[in-house]
C-alpha cells in the first residue's frame, strides 16, 4: 500500500490539482493512503475533506514584503509549522511528499527532505514560484506545465506534464442544451464568460460595472461570476438595466455547463484556469492580476499571446477596454475560431495520469 503527502494550496490553482493528482493515484491504486497538508484558515482547509480526503492545517503565511516589521510574526509562525509538518512526516511515514506549490507546502517538503523520504514538485505556472525554486535542488522530479523551465529547475529533473484539471470539466460535449436550460439563455444569442476565479477579481467586476450600458444594448449574452466579495455591488448596478442579458452569480457550482455554453471566456491568467481553457480549446481574454508573486499571471499569459492563443487585456487598461474588446471579438466568428484552434494545441492532456507516473517512479527507485 503506498502512503502519500500532498502539501500546498491557498487559492483553486493549487488545490483542483492536487486534489486531481490524489483521484487519479486512487483510480490506479484503490488502497492509497493520502494526506493532505494544507494552510489554516485558506481554501484547501474546506475543498480537500469536500473531495475525501484528510488534510492537516499548518499557521504558515506569506512574507509581507512591503511592511518588513509584521514578519517577526510570520517567522514564529513558520517555526511553529515546521514542527507540525515533522510530527506529521513521523507519524503519517510516507512514501513520498508531492509539493503542488503555496505556502504550506514549503515547511511540508523540508521536513521530508529531513526524514530522506523523496519528494516530487508540481509547478504550475510558466515563472516557477520561490518556493519551489528553493525545494528544486533536492526534488527527485518536477513535474512542470510549461516547456523551457530548465532556466529555473535542473534540467534532468524536469517532466513535462501539464496541469491536472478537475475532472468534471474534461466532457462538456453533449451539454450545451442542459447548459442553456442551467443559466437560462438564449440558444440564438453568443455567450460571453466572465470569472474572477473563486474570490473575484476586482478589476474585472468594475469592468463589466462600467460596461454595463453597453452590454444591456447588445446582442451578447453574458455569464458573470463575481466572486463573493463583489457580488452585492454587481447586483445594485445591474438593477439599473433591467432586461439586460446577464446571468449574475457569485459563484458557478457547474464550471463544465458554463464552459459548455461559452463562445468566449474573459478571465485572470492563473494557470489552473488556462490549463482548462486550453484543454477545451476555451477562446480567452485574459486581465492578469497584477497582485501575485513575479507577476507571473503576465508571464503565462504572455506565453500564450505569443503563440496567438489568447488576447490580453492588461489591469490598468481593462476599464476602458474590457467590453467594448470583447463584444468586438465575440462577434468575430473568424477570430474566436483562430484563437480556439491555438490555445488548443497547447493542451497537454491527461497530466494527473502523468504525474501519478512519474510518483510511481520515484516510490520504486
Amino acid at each position: 500500500m503506498n502512503r502519500i503527502i500532498i502539501s500546498g494550496g491557498g487559492t483553486g490553482g493549487h488545490i483542483f490539482p492536487a486534489i486531481s493528482i490524489a483521484n487519479a493515484f486512487r483510480e490506479r491504486f484503490p488502497d492509497t493512503e493520502v494526506l493532505f497538508v494544507g494552510a489554516e484558515n485558506r481554501m484547501e482547509m474546506e475543498k480537500v475533506p469536500a473531495a475525501g480526503y484528510r488534510i492537516v492545517g499548518l499557521p504558515v503565511a506569506g512574507f509581507n514584503r512591503k511592511q518588513i516589521w509584521k514578519n517577526i510574526a510570520v517567522l514564529l509562525k513558520l517555526r511553529k509549522s515546521i514542527r507540525i509538518a515533522r510530527q506529521t512526516i513521523r507519524e503519517f511515514r510516507p512514501d513520498v511528499v508531492v509539493g503542488v506549490g503555496g505556502y504550506a507546502s514549503g515547511p511540508t517538503l523540508r521536513a521530508a527532505e529531513k526524514a530522506g523520504i523523496p519528494t516530487v514538485l508540481q509547478e504550475q505556472n510558466s515563472y516557477a514560484g520561490v518556493t519551489n525554486k528553493l525545494l528544486s535542488k533536492k526534488a527527485a522530479c518536477i513535474c512542470v506545465a510549461y516547456p523551457e523551465m530548465g532556466k529555473f529547475f535542473p534540467k534532468e529533473k524536469i517532466v513535462l506534464t501539464g496541469n491536472p484539471v478537475r475532472q468534471d470539466l474534461q466532457d462538456i460535449q453533449g451539454k450545451q442544451d442542459e447548459a442553456l436550460a442551467f443559466f437560462g439563455l438564449d440558444p440564438s444569442k453568443k455567450t460571453v464568460l466572465v470569472v474572477g476565479g473563486s474570490l473575484g477579481a476586482r478589476t474585472i467586476n468594475r469592468s463589466i460595472i462600467k460596461g454595463l450600458p453597453e452590454i444591456a444594448a447588445s446582442d451578447v449574452q453574458w455569464i458573470w461570476q463575481t466572486g463573493k466579495y463583489y457580488f452585492e455591488d454587481a447586483q445594485k448596478a445591474l438593477a439599473e438595466f433591467p432586461g439586460a442579458p446577464v446571468h449574475l452569480t457569485a459563484f458557478i457550482s457547474r464550471m463544465d455547463l458554463a464552459y459548455a455554453v461559452s463562445d468566449l471566456v474573459v478571465s485572470r491568467a492563473g494557470a489552473g484556469s488556462i490549463s482548462e481553457f486550453s484543454l477545451l480549446g476555451k477562446p480567452v481574454i485574459l486581465v492578469p492580476s497584477p497582485n501575485v508573486a513575479e507577476d507571473h499571471q503576465t508571464k503565462n499569459a504572455m506565453a500564450l499571446v505569443k503563440e496567438q492563443a489568447a488576447i490580453l487585456i492588461r489591469d490598468a487598461e481593462a476599464e476602458s477596454r474590457l467590453v467594448p474588446e470583447t463584444l468586438q471579438v465575440v462577434r468575430n466568428e473568424e477570430r474566436v475560431a483562430e484563437l480556439s484552434s491555438n490555445i488548443f494545441r497547447l493542451a497537454l492532456p491527461d497530466a494527473a495520469s502523468k504525474i501519478v507516473d512519474e510518483i510511481i517512479k520515484v516510490i520504486k527507485k
